[in-house]
């Protein structure tokens, strides 16, 4: 059974335990979710609860939207030193969620916004509605995005695509985003957290190790040379069969006892 979702952070945060998922839920929709450093010191906490308690989370917004990003109130003023903490603040939360323990997944409506791409970038799979939109303004308030999203969305749609909507402040569709490989899904307005749920329940069905290595190894394989990065492929897949979760599933298939892949049906 599906527990009451509780609030944490003051209730700038929902959280919920669905079974094996957390699913965390923005929760200051008068303010499109706009994101504050008190409010980032919340979602850590959520992100570090749900490693201890669930196998994968979700991540989505109260309201319309997902998140309009930094909350330019407090932002602007903040003294020189205090902006650089408040940075690197956020950067130690999103990457608990990207280099984490377990898998995430962003259920996108409305607005991702500045900083609410820079963390729907740090989940591991996006499925947005239809309508949802993307949008990097910070070139337009000159300022100059904070959260990691010159790392992470840069990775995800490349630095032209990225520079080119923080230069102009262009907001980009959910279909556009997905072309560009920003987000993994597209689904029907008023479907995402559903759909994210179901993902987040199929990816907690895997193998714990498993899990952990495709978070923690794929994106430092990305960074290293080639012949450094068949090498550690070759250590963590030899680690992976070694677990007593992957000798029984890999038995459980020999024996005929686990399904097979099957081909898409769309």
């Amino acid at each position: 059974m599906t527990a009451q979702p509780e609030t944490m952070g003051d209730g700038l945060i929902t959280y919920e335990l669905d079974g094996d998922i957390a699913v965390i839920g923005l929760n200051r929709p008068d303010k499109r979710n706009a994101l504050s450093d008190r409010f980032v010191i919340a979602l850590g906490q959520a992100v570090a609860r749900a490693t201890t308690e669930a196998r994968a989370g979700v991540i989505h917004g109260h309201g319309k939207n997902f998140s309009a990003g930094l909350d330019l109130a407090e932002h602007s003023e903040k003294p020189l030193f205090e902006a650089v903490k408040g940075s690197r603040l956020w950067h130690r939360t999103f990457q608990s969620i990207e280099l984490g323990e377990i898998p995430f997944v962003a259920a996108i409506t409305g607005a991702a916004v500045g900083g609410g791409f820079e963390l729907a970038s740090s989940t591991h799979i996006r499925v947005a509605e239809e309508s949802a939109f993307f949008a990097l303004p910070e070139g337009t308030r000159g300022i100059f995005v904070g959260g990691g999203g010159s790392v992470r969305i840069s990775r995800l749609i490349g630095p032209a695509r990225m520079g080119d909507m923080m230069l102009t402040g262009r907001s980009v569709s959910a279909s556009d985003m997905e072309r560009w490989g920003g987000v993994s899904y597209v689904v029907e307005d008023g479907t995402a957290l559903t759909r994210a749920r179901e993902i987040a329940h199929r990816m907690a069905e895997n193998a714990e190790f498993t899990n952990y290595a495709i978070l923690n190894a794929l994106p430092r394989i990305a960074d290293m040379s080639a012949d450094d990065g068949l090498f550690t492929e070759a250590m963590v897949a030899s680690l992976a069969t070694m677990t007593p979760e992957a000798k029984q599933r890999l038995k459980d298939f020999l024996e005929k006892r686990a399904a097979k892949v099957q081909a898409p049906t769309s």
